[in-house]
């Protein structure tokens, strides 16, 4: 909820800055109106919430009547939300609404259909470190919206050693095994790997979750097959919607898919006044 909070006003502070500037020239003071957003498209909702604490932080008293939840599946010309409160105040909030709810909308979209694409096959589809700076929490939450999981939040709460971190360590085993004498027994140890020799000194020091990074289909098949569910097995590197049932039809544990946050088109929503 505090990132919420901070998110919202930090977004609120940047577009309204003194004041805003238009409203104030164009709208008789004590004006009240209702609005309607309105889906212009089909797509998966998240952050409907987030849209309506952006105008109740302005006004406390504006009326936000959310009619669909985070996580349904939305069809064009659907109605979101009512909200009725000072038209000055639906107007200042308008932008920062429809930019958090947009883009959280696109991200749960973007991961459903990631989800569809492996399904039966037992793959799982994660996220990444590559969110927007200030907006992770928001991003990871509408990854799970669509159905998807989420990897590590930050640095602080999961050890993956990554292909520079090996090379600072002066190999995979060093890397793993240092790890290994330093962790507390509940935290993993997942590893980037990128080649057939780096998988090998992964399994022999024990790593619990061995990323293969950029590899091909034949040769995420047969790292698969020599891990043999000693570790868990995540896929990694330009993963896409043409490519992704094949990864997961290697036997992957696990597909990490950056474009879910870094790549994202928001979803096409729009907010009416009545007339």
């Amino acid at each position: 909820m505090f990132e919420i909070e901070r998110i919202v006003r930090t977004a609120l502070e940047e577009d309204i800055g003194l004041g805003d500037i238009t409203t104030e020239v164009t709208i008789a003071p004590g004006t009240v109106a209702r609005a309607e957003l309105v889906a212009k498209e089909d797509f998966t909702l998240a952050g409907i919430d987030v849209a309506a604490r952006v105008f109740t932080m302005l006004d406390a008293d504006v009326a936000f009547e959310k009619l669909l939840e985070d996580g349904q599946q939305i069809k064009r010309g659907d109605v979101l939300a009512w909200i009725k409160g000072s038209a000055a105040v639906l107007l200042q909030g308008e932008r920062v609404a429809l930019n958090l709810l947009q883009r959280m909308s696109g991200i749960a979209t973007m991961t459903a259909a990631f989800v569809r694409e492996v399904e039966g096959t037992g793959a799982v589809i994660v996220d990444t470190r590559k969110t927007v700076p200030g907006l992770r929490a928001l991003d990871k939450y509408s990854v799970r919206m669509g159905g998807g999981r989420n990897h590590r939040i930050g640095l602080f709460d999961g050890v993956l050693i990554k292909e520079n971190h090996v090379a600072a360590a002066g190999g995979v085993g060093v890397a793993i095994r240092r790890a290994r004498q330093k962790l507390p027994h509940t935290l993993k140890i997942e590893i980037e790997t990128r080649n057939f020799d780096e998988v090998g000194e992964a399994l022999a020091a024990g790593a619990d979750i061995i990323m293969l990074d950029n590899m091909s289909l034949d040769e995420m098949s047969e790292a698969v097959a020599r891990i043999d569910k000693k570790a868990l097995v995540e896929a990694s590197g330009g993963v896409n919607l043409e490519s992704v049932r094949g990864i997961a039809e290697t036997g992957v544990d696990i597909i990490s898919v950056g474009a879910l946050t870094h790549s994202v088109r928001g979803a096409d929503i729009s907010m009416l006044f009545d007339s």
